[in-house]
Order: C-alpha cells, then structure tokens, then sequence
C-alpha cells in the first residue's frame, strides 16, 4: 500500500445507511443551514469558507439552529471547556435527529480530528466527522453523505489554494489565511496534531484574494496563520542575500499596495519568529496597524523551558522594547497560561511582574487545561483546580487593571476609526476599532449633521474610556481630513 493509499485510508466511511431518496436529497439542496463556530480566528475564517460553500450548494441560512437542516459545529480543542460545549450541542441535535431523520449533522474542526473515529461510537446520529484541513473539500464530503454513507475524513490532506467563495460574516473586515499548521511543538498544545504541519500559501494567491475582496469594497484585511511569523519557510527559494525569499516581512510587502485596502493587520505571532526586520516593516508600512499580538504564556524561563516554547522572558522583552522604539503608541496583547504543570507561586509572580511592567493593553488568560496526546497532560506534577482558579482570579483582576490604565491614554485623543458596523444596543451609534484595535462607539450623526455609515473611516473623539471600549464623538465632516 502507497503512502497515498495509507493516508485515504484514514479518510474512514464507517457505515453505510440506506441512500437518501432523490426527493429527500433535492429537498436537502434546497434546505438551510446553521454554523456554529467555536475558537479562534482560523475556525471563523474556515466557517465563512464552509458557508459558502454550502450556499454555493443551494442551502440558505437558517434563522435559528433549531430549524436547521444541516447543523455544522466547527470545533476547538485548545482547552477541556470549549470540547465539552461541544457534546452539550451535539447531544441537543442528535436527540432531534431521532425523530427527523433527513437532518444532516455536521462535527468539522479540531475536536473532530482529534476524535475521528471515536465521535461516531459516541454520537452515532452523525453524518460527517471532518478535520480542518478538509474545510475545503466540505461539498465532495458531503455527496458521499448524500449516497448514504457516514464520513470520516481526518487523514492529512494537503490544502488547495482557497478556490472557494467565503460567505463572510463582515463586508468590511476580512480574514485571509496565509499559512494553515503549525510545526512546532510546544509540550501543552494539541494544535499541531489537529491542524497538521504548516502549509504557506503563495505569495501571489494572498495577493489575488485580498485583490477580491479589495473589488467588493472591504476595507480592512487580517492575515491570518496558527503561527503567522513561520510564514514561507515550507516555501522553496533563497534571496542573493542568502535568506528565505518568502517570509511574512517579504509578504507584507508584497501585499500592501493593493488598492482599496485601508488596513493590514496578522495573527497570531509566535516570539521565536518574531524580527526586528518584521517591526520595521510594520514601522515603515502605512497600511500596517500597530497593534501587536504576541502571546508570552509565561513570565517565567524554567517555565517557558518547559512548555517548549523557545525564547525567554528576555528574548520577549526585546521585542517589546523595539516595538516601543519605533511605534511608541503601539497596542499590546497576548496569551498567558496560568497553573502549568509544576508553576510555583514564585513563577506565577514572575508572570504578574511581567504584564504589569509591560503594561499590556489586553491579554487572554486561561488556566492549564491537559489535552490529549500532549506531553504535560501526562506529567505528575499537575496542579489542582483551586490552585488554578485562584491564579485565574488574581491574573484577570490585574489584567483588567491594567487595560484600564492603557485605555486612558486615549481620553480626549483623536483617534481614526474604521466603522464596522451599528451599535446593536443603540442604533444610533456606530462601533468600529482604532488602528491599535480598541473597540469604540460613536454617534453615527456629527455635530454638523453629518451621517456616517459602515465602512468609514471617521475621525472620533474620544471622551468616555472603559478597562476594554472606548466611546467618542465623529468630527464633523470638515475635520475629516
């Protein structure tokens, strides 16, 4: 058997049931459709592909989840919390399967790679099981479903070019993935063995899909990767200099001068990765945000050591300073894991020390979760929940803090913001964010009587701060420029 044949195998159809009738498979092209995405940024991005491939398909969205007839979950495993929502929902729909048997129920993402299989011995109500790398071949699964079979496709699977249409959920702000995977190995995180190794797209696809969106109005692009800065090493090509020809610094380059484009902002950045040569470009670009996400975990080396991270606490915080160096007014945001396996009280103070030195704007916090397959799940020296919960506490109350000592630099500032949409809680507010990525409202109608719309760029006010919103007035039209 071939190495090909190997990995299709994999690709499991586990049972095969009676084939839908012509009427019931019409009926279903025609049905609706409810996503519900749960994790990061890439699941968003791989959910808007998902969707329109099902629209593309005949399906329209449904109007609650409930009337669905196909219901797709897009899963995360990245922490014990978010996989068990994901059962809850799912005992929901399989229950509501027993008696409508024509409903097409979905697990796509990572708990769905990561189980594979054992999904089906636990939900045998569903149809399809597919891993991320799949997203795009979610029709041709889909057909297989049709003919009566139950799917489960989480072999590895080399990732096309997106030749799907994405039903976006903004027409303002984008997601463009550049790179799917990631390699590294870090000893808490079952990312890599879900979403398999890195795959960087070419430089002149990205180029041709922000080009799309730049056609169809959008006026803000994130760039999307599990571990962005690793961009183009899987990509063949040395410079006369001797270096990588394609690296995420070489990429936003290429990227920036498309028309239309307003902002350009990536994620999620891995310090191991992260060069001075990419914080002069972000210096040098206009189009370039200064925002800046870039997760520390820990503030403490022995315990970055054991997490296979890769960088120290000294390393991290020479990037910090030449970010301040050359944009001082940057935003700063990351990740931290609090209770990891063996963390003394000591380590944990380390980690206070340091969001509280550095001042960050943001950071998102959670407590060690083991994972599956990961090598700290096994260690002895796990820490118990109360322990955990406690740190969680103290951290959130210091972030908090934090923010809200960040957010104040802004009071009485004028600040550009890119409107995104309608305050849902006041209809005449419009929200949108600043180039450092604070979410601010503002009255959509100026002083003058000037009406702003999503999509502007609008210069606000600002005159009420908050630990994470800012809220402020437009400028009347004159002003704008």
């Amino acid at each position: 058997m071939t190495h090909t044949e190997r990995a299709w195998s994999r690709a499991l159809v586990t049972s095969v049931r009676p084939a839908a009738s012509a009427e019931a498979t019409a009926n279903r092209g025609r049905g609706s459709y409810w996503i519900t995405t749960f994790g990061c940024q890439m699941n968003k991005a791989d959910s808007e592909r998902m969707a329109g491939i099902l629209e593309s398909m005949g399906y329209r969205e449904a109007e609650a989840e409930l009337d669905a007839d196909l219901v797709l979950y897009n899963t995360c495993t990245i922490r014990d919390n978010a996989e068990q929502k994901v059962y809850s929902y799912l005992g929901r729909q399989a229950q509501r399967k027993r008696t409508n048997p024509n409903l097409t129920l979905v697990v796509a993402g990572c708990v769905a790679q990561q189980e594979g299989e054992s999904l089906l011995r636990r939900v045998p109500e569903l149809d399809l099981v597919m891993g991320p790398q799949h997203a795009n071949r979610l029709e041709t699964l889909l057909r297989k479903v049709d003919s009566g079979q139950q799917v489960v496709a989480t072999e590895e699977h080399h990732i096309l070019e997106d030749i799907t249409t994405a039903r976006r959920d903004s027409s303002i702000c984008g997601w463009v993935n550049v790179i799917y995977g990631c390699n590294e190995h870090c000893t808490y995180c079952v990312v890599p063995s879900v979403r398999g190794r890195e795959q960087s797209r070419r430089p002149e696809a990205i180029k041709l899909e922000m080009e799309g969106l730049a056609a169809q109005g959008y006026r803000e692009i994130t760039l999307l990767g599990q571990n962005i800065d690793a961009y183009g090493r899987d990509l063949p090509g040395i410079t006369s200099e001797g270096r990588r020809k394609h690296s995420l610094t070489d990429l936003l380059h290429h990227v920036h001068d498309v028309e239309g484009i307003e902002r350009i902002r990536f994620a999620t950045s891995h310090p191991r990765y992260f060069t001075n040569r990419l914080i002069d470009a972000c210096a040098e670009l206009p189009k370039l945000c200064e925002h800046f996400h870039i997760p520390f975990q820990s503030g403490d080396n022995d315990v970055l050591r054991a997490m296979a991270r890769g960088y120290t606490v000294e390393r991290y915080r020479r990037i910090i300073d030449y970010i301040r160096e050359l944009m001082p007014d940057a935003s700063l945001s990351a990740d931290v894991i609090v209770g990891f396996p063996g963390e003394t009280d000591v380590q944990f103070r380390r980690t206070l020390a340091l969001i509280e030195d550095i001042g960050f704007d943001l950071v998102n916090t959670a407590a060690y979760s083991p994972r599956p397959n990961t090598p700290a799940a096994a260690w002895s020296n796990q820490l118990t929940e109360e322990v955990k919960v406690a740190r969680l506490q103290e951290i959130n109350a210091l972030v908090e803090r934090c923010a809200r000592q960040g957010n104040a630099r802004y009071d009485g500032q004028i600040e550009e913001v890119l409107a995104e949409g309608i305050n849902a809680k006041d209809p005449n507010q419009l929200m949108g964010r600043t180039r450092t990525n604070r979410l601010t409202f503002f009255n959509a109608k100026a002083r003058d009587g000037h009406l702003y719309q999503p999509g502007d760029l609008v210069k606000v006010r600002i005159d009420v701060v908050r630990s994470f919103s800012l809220t402020g007035n437009p400028l009347p039209i004159s002003e704008q420029h």
